[in-house]
């Protein structure tokens, strides 16, 4: 059976959706799931002050949770057309920011998608955003564990 694929969305790739991206493939290993996902962001240009490959505030979280990256992680990728052909579902972080980075960028895809409302640091803590975050990506992998 072919691998399904989900595509976590931000603004830098850097932070809300590596978290995303790391915890889901964690959880959907964990039970067995035929999906996987990556993370890109709609505008790398406004991470300019972003240190190294991913945020310390992602990183902690995720080895706090257990998962424990690789010394030579990737450093952020931008969002391009074909992402969104290639991937079964593709999730924008926070539709008050990635709605209009959307319409800007790729209006053909901007009701074909899905969106949550996870902000960023400059509205809201790393704990909150994160713990948000990792709540919606539970559900998230529960639901695709009963098919959904």
């Amino acid at each position: 059976m072919q691998i399904q694929t989900v595509l976590f969305l931000c603004t830098g790739n850097y932070y809300r959706s590596r978290f995303a991206e790391h915890l889901f493939n964690h959880l959907a290993r964990a039970k067995a799931l035929n999906w996987r996902a990556e993370s890109r962001g709609l505008a790398l240009e406004r991470g300019v002050n972003n240190v190294g490959p991913i945020s310390k505030y992602a990183k902690v979280a995720l080895a706090e949770r257990g998962i424990i990256l690789l010394e030579d992680e990737r450093f952020p990728q931008s969002t391009v057309l074909e992402d969104f052909e290639s991937f079964a579902k593709v999730i924008a972080i926070d539709e008050s920011e990635h709605r209009p980075l959307m319409v800007e960028r790729f209006p053909e895809w901007v009701d074909n998608i899905d969106y949550w409302l996870v902000h960023d640091i400059d509205k809201t803590t790393p704990d909150e955003a994160l713990g948000q975050i990792e709540i919606n990506v539970k559900q998230l992998v529960e639901d695709l564990a009963k098919g959904g």
